[in-house]
């Protein structure tokens, strides 16, 4: 499982990506979001699938790897495929049964909420891809700043959404090591059927959950052994420098963004 599980981890590299702010990902990130939300229709999701292609080959990535990032959000996608399916009734109709209908307008409303939950998990994973957690930590920061004005603890967020993103992996880490001791128990999880793999998952809840609240309070204990308090005042060992890279990656953005907007 952890070895499938790769949501979250940084992959090391040496690409011009790699080597951008992360304040520059950062908001190109959230450019990327909102041409997503706005595409509704087949041509709008061609280029931005397109566009989103050539920028995670540009990582030197396996491109496989941006898919898998994806798999875990697969039922996900599924359901909203079956709800649109099901419950949109726009459009020809392709199959009726009594009140059960599936129609055309269905069908692709489905397709285009799972392409555009596939596109935004696949291309968004380029982020921790490719910033370590010391610079992603550095950039949250640095982008949370101006909300200082109005009480709000850039640190506080920083360090939440920082955590949040490490204890991904390690998560998946326990649960692989509870379905190895179950294993060893003579409970095989690849030869069960599916209800009973459903099953023996629903027992794994309570004990990882156990698990990432030990593990959280660990870690609470060794940064209060080394004197972290939050929100003092410190100095950092990095500093983020802006380049014309940055600006030109984030210009990339606005336009598609713009090309978007115009569709």
């Amino acid at each position: 499982m952890q070895t499938r599980m790769i949501m979250g981890r940084y992959v090391e590299g040496d690409s011009w990506i790699h080597r951008l702010d992360p304040r520059a990902k950062l908001g190109a990130m959230v450019l990327f979001l909102v041409a997503v939300i706005l595409a509704s229709r087949g041509l709008e999701l061609s280029i931005l699938t397109a566009f989103a292609v050539v920028v995670l080959l540009s990582s030197r990535i396996p491109f496989t790897r941006y898919i898998r990032a994806a798999k875990p959000l697969w039922p996900l996608m599924a359901f909203m495929f079956i709800f649109y399916t099901l419950f949109e009734h726009g459009g020809d109709i392709w199959l009726q049964w009594g009140s059960f209908r599936i129609t055309s307008e269905g069908v692709l409303l489905g397709l285009f909420a799972a392409w555009r939950m596939f596109l935004l998990i696949s291309f968004t994973s380029i982020l921790t891809f490719t910033t370590t957690p010391i610079a992603l930590n550095l950039g949250l920061e640095s982008a949370l700043k101006p909300l200082s004005i109005v009480g709000v603890s850039a640190q506080s967020w920083t360090m939440m959404i920082t955590i949040s993103l490490r204890f991904i992996p390690t998560i998946f880490q326990e649960a692989e090591k509870l379905l190895k001791a179950q294993a060893s128990r003579g409970a095989d999880y690849q030869d069960l059927k599916l209800m009973d793999k459903a099953k023996m998952v629903l027992t794994l809840m309570v004990p990882v959950t156990v698990g990432a609240f030990r593990r959280a309070e660990e870690l609470v204990m060794a940064m209060e052994a080394r004197g972290y308090v939050l929100d003092a005042p410190r100095t950092s060992l990095r500093t983020l420098t802006w380049r014309a890279a940055d600006t030109l990656f984030l210009l990339l953005f606005v336009i598609m963004l713009s090309v978007m907007i115009v569709l």
